[in-house]
């Protein structure tokens, strides 16, 4: 009997969970593994032998920053920047050095509304100090993770106070656009970019990103506004499985013509991610004087890092209180 009595109650709260995962993970964990796994194969002969045969903990490793941010205090606000926050000119009037945004708006400002670019930079700096040291636990650890930070500033809703909608009716378009979508479409995505190229200033480049992802933002709400006119109400969300919970979704026909409106919109970014995370790879490595990574190619991911990311995500999971960025009522 008493099975019977808590039974439901249990199935309310997985469904709760799930439902709070599915919004809450900036590009998804899909999307992310994948952006990490293709992004290896934009690397030279040089390196890539170490990469492809780390690839499964470079994609899996990938996550750790979203497992993190609900867990850890200060990590959500690495994941995004509300650029339209500071302004119609935003990226006129935001310096792009954090010493002269610190000055400019003060460090507990860009903490609340979001320091993405400068975290890239911060990781490229220690990735790049990984090579010089040729610690290869850090350098893998630290690449997955580099990774993670450069697909969040391809996705546009990463870079816009309204990430998660403007009116009521958006509520779930975050979770929509850069999880569910490529869920069921990545498979058609083409994500050979070609090879990849040194970059001279990262911390612009990351800025750059910012920039090209935020400009899609107008786009994406004009596009689903259109829709919810035009589009049946009874056809815009449906019941799926998710594991053992059935759970609210937009619909694949709701995905179908909204992925469809927009263009290609959603592979691109996660092509401009791919590229970007193998050029940042790589030009930490020739930043770090090319030091020979053949030796390793062979070698395993210490059993110390392993216990400590085992422990860490232990702690993640234990977290009594979510310190991540809340949804937006």
């Amino acid at each position: 009997m008493k099975i019977v009595a808590i039974a439901p109650r249990f199935i309310v709260l997985l469904v709760f969970f799930l439902s709070f995962a599915s919004t809450a993970y900036p590009f998804g964990f899909f999307a992310h593994r994948k952006i990490n796994r293709m992004a290896v194969f934009t690397l030279p002969p040089e390196i890539i032998g170490l990469y492809k045969e780390h690839i499964e903990f470079l994609a899996e490793r990938s996550v750790d920053p979203d497992r993190r941010a609900h867990a850890v205090e200060g990590e959500a606000p690495r994941h995004y920047i509300d650029i339209d926050h500071f302004g119609p000119e935003p990226f006129a009037a935001m310096p792009k050095k954090w010493t002269d945004a610190v000055l400019a708006f003060t460090e507990d400002t860009l903490k609340q509304y979001g320091v993405l670019p400068w975290y890239i930079d911060v990781m490229m700096q220690r990735l790049t100090h990984a090579f010089k040291e040729v610690d290869m636990d850090r350098i893998l650890l630290l690449s997955a993770h580099l990774g993670h930070y450069i697909a969040d500033a391809c996705t546009p809703l990463h870079t816009t106070v309204d990430y998660n909608g403007r009116v009521a009716s958006h509520r779930g378009i975050h979770a929509f656009w850069e999880s569910r979508l490529p869920e069921l479409y990545a498979a058609e995505y083409d994500f050979f970019t070609g090879k990849a190229g040194y970059v001279s200033e990262p911390l612009n480049r990351a800025w750059e990103l910012i920039k090209t992802s935020h400009y899609k933002v107008d786009t994406i709400y004009q596009v689903f506004d259109s829709l919810l006119l035009h589009v049946s109400g009874d056809l815009v969300y449906a019941h799926e499985m998710r594991g053992q919970a059935s759970g609210r979704v937009y619909s694949q026909y709701f995905s179908e013509v909204f992925h469809t409106a927009l263009h290609g919109m959603v592979e691109r970014q996660m092509r401009l991610a791919v590229n970007t995370v193998g050029d940042f790879w790589f030009t930490a490595w020739v930043n770090a004087g090319q030091p020979d990574l053949q030796a390793m190619e062979s070698r395993q991911i210490s059993r110390r890092l392993l216990r400590l990311l085992r422990k860490q995500e232990t702690e993640w999971n234990q977290a009594a209180n979510a310190a991540g960025r809340p949804n937006p009522p």
